[in-house]
């Protein structure tokens, strides 16, 4: 399960997920997410506020999770993960491999910290 809020004014998507993620999450997500994109371009950034990794619900779960990614990582900024959890500080490592938003791990105590990294300039480096 997943929570989210867009910041339409900054751009931003929220996320919180609150228990496994499931494949409906995900499409809840494209419906909103993706009229933004449409009209503006992309997303500046998504914030994941994750104590811990949840896991998905089913297979499906997890194969619309990388639908999503896939499908969207292009239109992105920047990612921001505010957590503490050890799997969820190496993922976005992981991801920056092949996905396109630059990625940075924050603290859980630090999230006032990641929305101004999201909200700050992006480099063009």
């Amino acid at each position: 399960m997943i929570g989210f809020e867009l910041l339409r004014d900054k751009g931003i998507l929220i996320v919180r997920p609150s228990g496994p993620l499931a494949a409906g999450d995900f499409r809840e997500l494209a419906a909103t997410v993706d009229p933004y994109i449409a009209e503006r371009g992309k997303l500046g950034g998504l914030l994941i506020e994750a104590p811990s990794f949840p896991g998905w619900d089913n297979f499906a779960g997890l194969i619309e999770h990388f639908r999503f990614v896939r499908d969207h990582h292009r239109d992105i900024e920047r990612v921001a993960a505010v957590t503490d959890d050890d799997f969820l500080k190496i993922a976005p490592r992981i991801a920056a491999h092949f996905a396109h938003p630059e990625i940075r791990v924050f603290p859980g105590s630090k999230r006032g910290q990641a929305l101004a990294w999201l909200e700050g300039p992006v480099s063009k480096a």
